[in-house]
């Protein structure tokens, strides 16, 4: 069980849509902490919680766009969950893709992935 798999759709949708992201976004910088085989079964954790928070901001979120664009998303995330071993190139790109979804995420990028 993750630890937000108690996390009401109700509670989640008391939250703006940045803040949602800003969240899920938070479990990703976490996530990219885990980048050798050591840390493999932290990173699922950390996936796993992704997921949850995606799949709550999907549901609350009525924005036909923002649904679309976080279902592409979650795919990447899921491939990242399936691998077989960590893949930080691959979750850096994802990450990023994440950030670009809104203004108040797009802030964060050079704090948390630095200038590219």
């Amino acid at each position: 069980m993750t630890q937000h798999a108690s996390l009401s759709v109700a509670r989640w949708a008391e939250f703006s849509r940045d803040q949602q992201l800003l969240m899920v976004a938070n479990e990703m910088n976490r996530a990219a902490r885990f980048k050798d085989a050591d840390g493999a079964s932290s990173l699922r954790r950390c996936y796993e919680r992704v997921l949850r928070l995606v799949d709550l901001t999907i549901e609350v979120n009525r924005e036909r766009s923002l649904r679309r664009e976080l279902l592409r998303w979650r795919d990447l995330i899921a491939e990242l969950y399936l691998a077989s071993r960590p893949e930080p190139a691959l979750h850096r790109e994802a990450f990023r893709a994440l950030l670009l979804l809104s203004p108040a995420t797009y802030k964060q990028l050079p704090l948390v992935l630095g200038a590219r």
